[in-house]
């Protein structure tokens, strides 16, 4: 039985490993390497100016910005997204009151239809996604503004994405309104695994919900909810952050570079400005910022693993 065992795996493993490592690493490999260089981007010609891309780096204060806004985008979108998903979730599946007849344990009435609403702007590009909000956050003919004045609040008009304290946080409310639903219906997948039991032996002993949330979903569903966190944070630091700031924006980045990431200067310098060896620079660094929070995620978020 294990004749030709290593053979047979290295076979299955050939292509799409050659296949990757030509994809995606060599890709990373070139980003690097350009990164040491005084590449344009559109000149074949170019030499080597060693570390003067990263000195300029440190020294460049829209790259410190888009750093801090690029950490903020990493730490409360997946933040917000997920606890918003985990209540959505647990009160779909499990939130709901014993009904005469029915299930100990059950969702609110209408889960399913909810599932669908938290789920519906997944079917939707994040680019259409962008450009609804950007019309409603329209400050003179935008919905938001039109319904307050529809009640009688004049007075409060803020400009949202033209006000540079507000518009960071514009575009992170339309990645968690894009977003939540995904995770929704991921966790209720994970909640639906664990055994009806353990909540009917927890409501037996007088488990409150919040009780049950914290003593039984919450610590079986740890591993998804930590995955979930991980992919949360690479698309916030990645290309959801750069379409929604690219897209809704002025400048792109306005006002004042108030909403400029990390992502995005890369794109402005590589391809506004040409200068495709800093921006690759730049791209280091974001590697490194994901590789970072990555592994800080896992790290803090490992536990002794519950079977059921």
């Amino acid at each position: 039985m294990q004749h030709g065992k290593y053979r047979f795996i290295v076979g299955f493993l050939a292509l799409p490993l050659g296949l990757y490592a030509l994809f995606v690493v060599w890709p990373f490999v070139q980003s690097i390497y350009y990164s040491f260089t005084d590449w344009t981007g559109l000149s074949p010609e170019f030499k080597m100016v060693g570390l003067d891309n990263y000195r300029r780096m440190l020294d460049d204060e829209i790259f410190w910005k888009s750093l801090q806004h690029s950490l903020m985008f990493a730490v409360v979108l997946p933040l917000v997204t997920i606890s918003l998903a985990l209540f959505f979730a647990f009160m779909i599946n499990v939130g709901g009151r014993r009904r005469k007849g029915g299930p100990a344990i059950s969702g609110v009435r209408g889960s399913s239809f909810y599932k669908i609403v938290y789920f519906f702007p997944q079917v939707l590009s994040i680019a259409i996604v962008a450009l609804l909000f950007a019309f409603a956050y329209n400050p003179d003919s935008g919905a938001i503004n039109s319904f307050f004045r529809g009640i009688g609040l004049d007075g409060l008009q803020p400009l949202w994405l033209g006000d540079p304290d507000l518009a960071l946080w514009c575009v992170m409310a339309v990645l968690v309104w894009s977003t939540v639903g995904f995770f929704v219906v991921l966790f209720s997948a994970g909640m639906a695994s664990i055994p009806a039991d353990l909540y009917e032996a927890a409501l037996l002993d007088g488990a409150g919900r919040a009780a049950t949330f914290f003593r039984i979903t919450l610590p079986l569903l740890w591993d998804t909810v930590q995955s979930g966190w991980v992919y949360m944070g690479i698309l916030a630091l990645g290309a959801e952050s750069f379409a929604v700031v690219q897209i809704m924006t002025t400048g792109p980045g306005g006002p004042d570079y108030s909403t400029t990431v990390m992502v995005l200067y890369v794109y402005q310098k590589a391809f506004r400005d040409g200068q495709a060896a800093y921006a690759t620079t730049i791209g280091v660094a974001l590697l490194i910022v994901t590789l970072a929070f990555a592994a800080v995620v896992m790290r803090l978020g490992r536990r002794e693993r519950l079977e059921y």
